[in-house]
């Protein structure tokens, strides 16, 4: 017995909402029940993938990362840290406290859904954050950390996560606030945890990182344009609302380019042209993608742009990190 084309074409219709639900994409619908599943899904794997590279990153800037077993093994726990745990804490808090918002924007997500409790939400958060603790102590343990500075980092983000989404600060109801927050989040924090893992960790990557962090306020401003009706509807004062859709993609574009562009200036003092020169490339592809996706229409091409743009900006995170290595930042 074999499937006819409109029969093939509604399984893999229905696979592809089943792989956006659990890797808690926009345009997914409510058709998992297994708890785990669920599970995953409140965790967003989908946005795991930058704060590991944030890891790789810093390992790179360090300049004394060597291939090692130990230090492979060192480096994903250190990923398992950033991305699955510490993203994935961040990312159920903030699900539980845009639950009204998500019944609007989202209303397939587990929590507005209905497919998972609230009590079964908030366990799943202690449990992350505590796991989460024990890892970074046990990386500044092996690293010798006297000040336990992966720790401390780990903390800074799990407060970080927390006024982001819950009030009286809710950091997200302030467009620039918010979006830095985040920003930062996904650069800064796992670029000098994986700095401090294998070199010094010092006020100069700290201060670059966060610098860089600005064009993650541009990358930031994208993931606002799918809950525009939903902000708008509660009062949150995301960039596109406060702006328009419009101007909010300009606004982010501008944010994205010219702070790479900075980092490559920055580069260029370090007496790396070379690297500087990749990085300049690696921006290229990501303006005409801008240009001809994001730009156009932020709403319906806001994940073709992320998809299409993003490689080239995480590859510029390394080249830069490389060099920041190589300089002896």
């Amino acid at each position: 017995m074999t499937l006819d084309n409109s029969d093939q074409l509604n399984q893999s219709n229905t696979n592809d909402l089943r792989t956006r639900q659990i890797l808690g994409m926009k345009g997914a619908t409510a058709t998992e029940t297994s708890i785990w599943k669920l599970r995953l899904q409140l965790m967003k794997p989908i946005t795991w993938i930058p704060l590991m590279w944030g890891v790789i990153c810093g390992a790179a800037s360090s300049g004394k990362y060597t291939w090692t077993l130990e230090n492979v093994l060192i480096s994903a726990a250190c990923m398992l840290l950033s991305g699955p745990i510490m993203t994935g804490y961040t990312q159920i808090m903030n699900d539980y406290y845009d639950r009204e918002i998500d019944a609007i924007n989202e209303p397939y997500r587990p929590i507005p859904s209905g497919a998972i409790s609230l009590k079964q939400v908030i366990a799943q958060i202690w449990f992350l954050l505590i796991v989460g603790m024990e890892i970074a102590v046990s990386l500044d343990f092996w690293a010798g950390h006297e000040s336990f500075t992966v720790t401390k980092i780990a903390v800074i983000g799990a407060f970080l996560a927390y006024i982001y989404s819950a009030p009286p600060l809710k950091l997200k109801q302030n467009g620039w606030l918010g979006s830095y927050a985040l920003g930062a989040s996904y650069i800064t924090l796992p670029w000098c945890v994986g700095h401090a893992l294998f070199g010094e960790l010092n006020w100069k990557v700290v201060a670059i990182t966060m610098f860089y962090s600005l064009a993650g306020l541009g990358i930031a401003i994208v993931n606002d344009f799918k809950s525009v009706e939903g902000d708008r509807t509660l009062g949150l004062k995301s960039l596109p609302v406060m702006f328009g859709v419009n101007r909010a993609a300009l606004i982010s574009a501008i944010m994205i380019d010219v702070f790479q562009i900075g980092i490559a200036a920055y580069l260029v003092t370090l007496g790396e042209q070379l690297y500087a020169s990749v990085l300049m490339l690696l921006i290229i592809p990501q303006i005409t993608f801008q240009d001809m996706y994001y730009l156009r229409d932020p709403l319906k091409n806001d994940v073709k742009y992320q998809a299409s743009a993003q490689p080239f900006l995480v590859i510029g995170m390394l080249v830069a990190g490389v060099a920041m290595g190589h300089a002896g930042i």
